[in-house]
């Protein structure tokens, strides 16, 4: 079966999931795009051929998925668009919303009765196709429709589905955690320029370490505990330099900076439930360009 499906906001990750769709082999003819900069849409409509527009009920009327990836503040204000829009289609619409923070329950409350929703937490390496998506679904969203939901976000990455309660940790360890890793290689960079390396050797150096590790930690099969002792002499460099991070914290640190990630995730939640009724945002939505 064709899905037809829209996009609601251009921004980076917006034009991410619309590119990832394509190369997977979505028709052009079944995805639309909302975006409400003139210029923006121009660009995407020319860049990739398909239909823009600034009308959210015109595009969800047409859609069986519509993906939001908008600013939290905009969220209100669509929903209560897309409960506008009229359902001409055979199959029940999905929302999907790429936003962080807020819980599928908001959504509910503002869609029609019963309307099935699913949260989904991406995360930036979605923009070069190896995102690690979570995927939770609302009470009503059936498995057929979370089935769909996956195999859509799997054009941008891997995913994952999780009760809707594990969330916040998700965002603790995925979502925000691309932000830790490039901290790291922003350490190990000026690391190297203090050993007396150059700034361009040093980022180079440990750019693509980051990478390769990350490769073959996915690709091996093997455990990082074990690849971490694979790597690791006795009285060697590397573990001279392990016994440094373990001497200030390293696992202590990381285990803070996780709860406190995900802390920060349900305090947002409790936000939105509070601030939740206020009217507000603009008609077309703001554009999301980050999934956290």
């Amino acid at each position: 079966m064709t899905e037809r499906i829209a996009i609601i906001g251009g921004g980076k990750i917006g034009e991410a999931l619309l590119a990832g769709l394509i190369r997977s082999g979505k028709p052009i003819k079944d995805l639309v795009v909302v975006e409400a900069l003139t210029e923006r849409a121009a660009e995407l409509a020319g860049d990739y051929g398909v239909r823009v527009t600034q009308d959210v009920r015109d595009a969800a009327e047409s859609a069986q998925v519509v993906f939001l990836a908008v600013k939290p503040d905009a969220v209100e204000t669509v929903l209560r668009e897309l409960a506008r829009a009229e359902d001409h289609g055979e199959t029940e619409r999905i929302t999907v919303s790429l936003v962080a923070g807020i819980p599928t329950q908001r959504y509910e409350a503002l869609l029609p009765a019963g309307a099935p929703v699913v949260r989904v937490m991406p995360n930036t390496p979605m923009l070069v196709n190896e995102a690690m998506s979570a995927v939770s679904a609302g009470r009503y969203a059936d498995t057929e429709q979370i089935d769909l939901t996956v195999r859509l976000m799997e054009s941008v990455g891997r995913v994952m589905v999780v009760p809707e309660t594990q969330m916040d940790a998700v965002t603790a360890i995925s979502g925000s955690g691309p932000a830790y890793f490039f901290l790291l290689v922003e350490a190990l960079t000026d690391a190297g320029v203090g050993l007396g390396l150059t700034r361009v050797q040093a980022l180079e150096l440990a750019s693509q370490t980051l990478k390769g590790a990350g490769q073959l930690l996915a690709d091996s099969g093997v455990s990082p505990v074990d690849l971490r002792a694979a790597v690791t002499s006795p009285a060697g460099t590397t573990a001279a330099a392990l016994a440094e991070f373990e001497r200030y914290g390293i696992r202590h640190a990381t285990n803070e900076a996780a709860r406190a990630a995900a802390d920060a995730g349900r305090q947002a939640a409790r936000r939105v439930d509070v601030e939740g009724s206020r009217p507000g945002g603009a008609l077309v939505p703001e554009r999301s360009d980050e999934p956290r």
